[in-house]
């Protein structure tokens, strides 16, 4: 029986797909390129993406490598990307359904695991890093992209809160502490990270999950009268009716001991 959040981010990601087309976070995100130039892909190289959503880091790494494998939970979502692949020309790109914690492929079979801006809607993020050990080569790199939470308890409760309301399949983002210990015991050593703090419109950020007018409400409410960790990790302003707020995102890179 499939986990009922991972029911709750078909629904929710397959209802929202397209959007995710054109959605400049995923779509044109600075750590796209970040990825590229700390990883150093080889021409060689077999690169699994996990959690590709509209197939934008797949897309990414497909000029630098032989082959990229993208996966997703979702089949809208890789219908989505399919056509994006196609329409960008790019055809050393495969798609495949796949879920993070229990992927169907075989040990040893990936240079490189990418995965961007989705764990927080995993389950289980330590047997999402198990399964990425097991699929990866020796000495293979594994690189994630993921917002992450305050390292206050209460700034993290809250946050997670605030997200969870805007989306019901989002799961918990760790802290920067949480995945440093997370990575070192799924038998990687972190070769690099570093935080960027993202700015977000707070109606395109509600208007992506497609978020009701009463929970846009609350939503309002619990980002500008936010305890005081989580207030200084969000740091909204609001000029009008216009609110704008800061995520931060955290990029790491690490290898297989």
């Amino acid at each position: 029986m499939m986990n009922n959040l991972k029911e709750k981010v078909q629904q929710q990601f397959g209802q929202n797909a397209a959007a995710y087309r054109t959605s400049t976070i995923h779509a044109q995100g600075s750590s796209l390129a970040r990825l590229v130039e700390l990883t150093q892909p080889q021409p060689h190289w077999q690169v699994l993406d996990i959690a590709t959503a509209a197939g934008h880091t797949a897309f990414t790494f497909a000029p630098h490598v032989a082959h990229v494998i993208a996966s997703d939970l979702t089949s809208e979502m890789l219908e989505v990307a399919a056509k994006l692949g196609a329409d960008k020309g790019i055809t050393n790109v495969t798609f495949r359904q796949a879920d993070a914690e229990n992927l169907p492929f075989a040990d040893e079979a990936f240079d490189l695991v990418t995965c961007r801006i989705a764990p927080h809607h995993f389950p289980n993020i330590d047997q999402f890093l198990r399964e990425s050990a097991r699929v990866l080569r020796p000495q293979g790199t594994l690189a994630i992209v993921d917002n992450i939470s305050p390292e206050n308890p209460i700034g993290a409760a809250h946050y997670n809160a605030l997200e969870k309301l805007r989306d019901p399949s989002h799961g918990r983002c760790l802290s920067v502490e949480e995945w440093e210990q997370a990575i070192f015991a799924a038998g990687f050593d972190l070769h690099h990270q570093e935080i960027d703090r993202k700015a977000m419109d707070f109606a395109d950020w509600a208007d992506r999950m497609q978020v009701s007018p009463e929970n846009k409400i609350r939503l309002r409410v619990m980002l500008l009268q936010a305890p005081a960790p989580a207030l200084a990790f969000l740091t909204p302003t609001q000029a009008g009716d216009r609110i704008t707020f800061y995520l931060s995102e955290l990029l790491l890179v690490a290898k297989l001991r």
